[in-house]
């Protein structure tokens, strides 16, 4: 729909504005929780820091106690923090379940907490390890001595897994957690307890859980994304079903993101050497991501570290990671537009106190900032407007000869100083603001349940009661009936058409976007009224 959102746009401002300056008086001839593994940057925790690079062998160390594989029974350890509530089992050393806190489904505060990750089968839970060449696999049952986390602000806490392998290699899992941070950090080690070096890769399995969904504007974006060879690789799903994704060149990041939250796996230090992602069957989809080859001597231990991300879209939080993350928002080519109205409208927020006052606020702005342009621009059409029974006269005059008639056209033109592209230039230049600020207001999480007066609750969501849209569609009619054009009758009927149907569109837009779309219109049939009492006097 966003498409023929842009489509229609440029249509309409290239049709009302650049036609009557270019050609005066031409004659007519699915919600379901999905599973994601998580990124971020900076880690938390002793075991995850000192992140070595992935192939490195480390120092010798004391073989890590711990029996052999199949001997321990799995069971769950639950993590709560002040974000999040995370359960791991020792089946696989994974997660099998992570609940956002201060994210509801709906508006009702009694509806439950978004779910990123909620899987019953343990060949399915995220951040799996699988290294055949260490004798790893996701159905292994870990030791760990771990019992349930509770931390809050800053405080820390670590959960490690162990094994140890028939060929004694010892394996070992470490998520690093913080009381108030959605990274993880992860650290997965290989001592090679055995008389003999050994080398491999080790992979770590993201399993993601894809079902239909229709109509609902969480998932307008749902997907893979991949940061790598410098920039963000996406696929829709069903390409992914029919032929895998391969990405071995610089990968910093991969993650399955929705429109407003996501899960990520971040490389550290280069601990991403490849990413395959797969669509096994119709609810699933894996992203195994493969370390470099790790290289471990007799008694010698090897490390990969990675940061897992599992949380809200939020164009702060992301770049507080690092790595780039933040570009998992995809603002399209509008991005240095986008982002800096973003802040704009947290910044406005942190003083009104009111997402829909911030967009009134930044329309307004941007009015008074471009108010010259337009100023230009609407003038410049009245005076085409006005010069129009003299160019009717020389096309008259001159309809045998079209290059004589081009010449009395300029002419008359610089005899009464008028730019025939002044009507349409200006317009042109605020096509990527507007863009610009469509894409912050379409992505923006801050929006998602924010509430503005009386019965719009949700920014995000469309009115309820299409009572904005409506109005909209009115000043939209008001307005064109005001700019000044040079359309034959034909065509000015035609354009009429269009505020009906961008009433139509607008019915299931976010009322965030109908909110600046209609305190704009306002705004420039105040100017016009102004342009219009100015230049009759």
């Amino acid at each position: 729909m966003e498409k023929r959102v842009v489509i229609a746009i440029l249509l309409s401002i290239a049709v009302v504005y650049g036609y009557s300056a270019i050609f005066p008086a031409p004659k007519v001839a699915a919600p379901v929780a999905n599973q994601p593994a998580a990124v971020s940057a900076p880690k938390t925790g002793a075991p995850a820091t000192a992140a070595a690079p992935a192939a490195q062998a480390a120092t010798p160390a004391t073989p890590v106690p711990a029996a052999p594989q199949g001997s321990a029974t799995a069971r769950d350890i639950t993590v709560d923090t002040d974000l999040y509530t995370a359960v791991f089992s020792t089946q696989g050393g994974g997660l099998k379940k992570l609940v956002l806190k201060k994210y509801k489904e709906t508006l009702d505060p009694k509806t439950s907490d978004i779910v990123l990750v909620n899987e019953t089968t343990p060949d399915r839970y995220t951040s799996l390890s699988d290294s055949r060449e260490f004798g790893i696999t996701p159905q292994t049952v870990y030791n760990s001595t771990g019992q349930n986390l509770k931390l809050a602000d800053g405080s820390k806490g670590t959960l490690e897994f162990t094994t140890v392998t028939p060929q004694g290699i010892h394996f070992r899992k470490v998520y690093s957690f913080g009381g108030n941070v959605y990274h993880i950090g992860l650290t997965e080690e290989v001592q090679n307890g055995g008389a003999a070096k050994i080398d491999g890769t080790i992979h770590l399995l993201a399993n993601d859980r894809v079902i239909a969904h229709k109509g609902e504007s969480r998932y307008e974006v749902y997907g893979p994304f991949t940061l790598a060879d410098n920039k963000v690789q996406t696929e829709k799903l069903d390409k992914v079903q029919k032929s895998p994704l391969q990405f071995s060149n610089g990968v910093i990041w991969s993650a399955f993101s929705e429109k407003y939250f996501m899960d990520a796996v971040i490389a550290d230090n280069g601990s991403i050497a490849n990413v395959r992602i797969t669509h096994p069957n119709g609810d699933t989809l894996v992203r195994d991501i493969t370390s470099p080859t790790v290289s471990v001597a007799p008694g010698q231990t090897g490390s990969v570290n990675y940061t897992l991300y599992f949380g809200p879209k939020d164009l702060d939080i992301l770049k507080a990671q690092g790595h780039r993350l933040e570009e998992a928002i995809d603002y399209g080519w509008f991005g240095p537009i986008a982002k800096p109205l973003v802040y704009a409208l947290k910044f406005l927020y942190n003083y009104v106190g009111n997402y829909g006052l911030a967009i009134i606020i930044i329309t307004f702005i941007l009015k008074l900032l471009f108010f010259p342009l337009t100023h230009k621009s609407y003038k410049s059409m009245k005076d085409m407007q006005k010069l129009q029974p003299k160019m009717t006269e020389l096309k008259e005059k001159y309809k045998n000869d079209r290059d004589a008639m081009n010449k009395a056209v300029m002419e008359l033109y610089r005899t009464h100083k008028v730019n025939p592209m002044g009507g349409c230039l200006p317009m042109v230049i605020q096509i990527p603001v507007f863009f610009g600020l469509y894409r912050a207001l379409m992505y923006s999480i801050e929006l998602r349940h924010a509430p503005f007066y009386f019965w719009i609750t949700d920014l995000s969501a469309k009115d309820p009661y299409l009572v904005t849209p409506i109005i909209m569609g009115i000043t939209m009619f008001i307005q064109q009936k005001m700019t000044p054009t040079n359309m034959d009758p034909v065509q000015a009927k035609m354009m009429l058409a269009l505020p009906v149907v961008f009433t139509f569109m607008f019915l299931n837009f976010p009322s965030g976007l109908v909110i600046y779309w209609l305190v704009n219109n306002v705004l420039t049939i105040a100017q016009q009224y102004y342009i219009n009492k100015t230049v009759n006097a």
